[in-house]
């Protein structure tokens, strides 16, 4: 494939994975001082969320919402019966509006895109980091300062501090192993680097990433250089419609023979990552995610 056709394929995938990472005008991050504006001297806040890790976080931060996404994942339950407000990617612009929210959250994955359709409708916008396990600590506490809810906060950061480090004391001693991160979508897949959550959850956990020197999150497949590179675990990483990537990845893997000859593959070191725990953006899964790691990384230590 010429690299003007695989250069056009990475764009269609980073837009679809964009999608996943999940979802009078202005727009700003949603951590510390630009956050603690929000509430002063305003009316109690109307929220909107449009994705399901940031409607996650505001349950606990114990705080009610008048929008909440479209999605088949399961939303906690102090939302039923709240207004739905469409896709992540593709919000329905006139519900919001009409719910005459105070804010409306997304995630900074999808600011570029999503900014200038609330802007150019009057939609005040805010843009959570959740890139990385410490962006979405730090965005945390900026949220539990601006609607006076700190001491929940506080209890969501220690709890995963200290499972962070928990983990990392649990590592210290082993020796660390090669991984090999591939994110799935339907049609196609993209290799995930040390920028990417799951790649944080990755080093988080003591495991190098084979890729590096990257400063994007995901870049295209080249299996041959991959299996030079000759990881001792490979993580499959599988969005959007779940079952069929898998279905893909098991096709990948048995139809191109250039996998057979992974010592990940032959020692059967493959591992499929449940998109619960494994999002595209951080959320409060976190803890479980790291002890999943834990027992593929590290399978001899259990």
């Amino acid at each position: 494939m010429n690299k003007t056709i695989s250069a056009f394929l990475l764009c269609l995938l980073l837009v679809a994975l964009a999608a996943c990472s999940a979802q009078g005008s202005g727009t700003e991050h949603a951590d510390g001082e630009a956050e603690k504006e929000i509430t002063e001297g305003e009316q109690e806040p109307r929220i909107i969320s449009t994705t399901v890790a940031i409607t996650e976080i505001m349950d606990e931060l114990e705080l009610d919402l008048v929008g909440v996404p479209t999605s088949y994942k399961e939303l906690p339950s102090r939302y039923d019966g709240v207004q739905e407000v469409g896709n992540v990617k593709t919000p329905d612009l006139e519900m919001i509006r009409a719910l005459n929210p105070t804010e409306v959250l997304s995630v900074s994955t999808l600011e570029y895109d999503l900014r200038p359709v609330f802007e150019e409708v009057g939609i005040e916008a805010k843009f959570v980091e959740l890139d990385s396990l410490q962006e979405m600590l730090d965005s945390i506490t900026g949220l539990g300062e601006a609607y006076e809810r700190e001491a929940q906060a506080a209890e969501i950061v220690t709890r995963l501090e200290e499972k962070v480090a928990d983990i990392q004391e649990q590592t210290a001693q082993n020796e660390p192993p090669t991984v090999l991160i591939l994110l799935g979508i339907p049609g196609s897949y993209l290799v995930a680097t040390e920028h990417s959550y799951i790649g944080d959850l990755v080093k988080l956990s003591g495991g190098i990433n084979v890729v590096t020197g990257e400063s994007v999150e995901y870049v295209a497949s080249n299996t041959e250089y991959l299996q030079q590179s000759n990881p001792d675990v490979i993580l499959r990483a599988a969005h959007g419609m779940p079952e069929e990537v898998v279905e893909m990845f098991d096709q990948e893997f048995k139809q191109n023979d250039i996998w057979k000859h992974f010592d990940a593959v032959k020692n059967g070191r493959v591992y499929d990552l449940e998109e619960e725990l494994f999002g595209t953006t951080a959320n409060l899964a976190a803890a479980e995610a790291l002890d999943e790691l834990i027992e593929m990384l590290y399978p001899s230590q259990r």
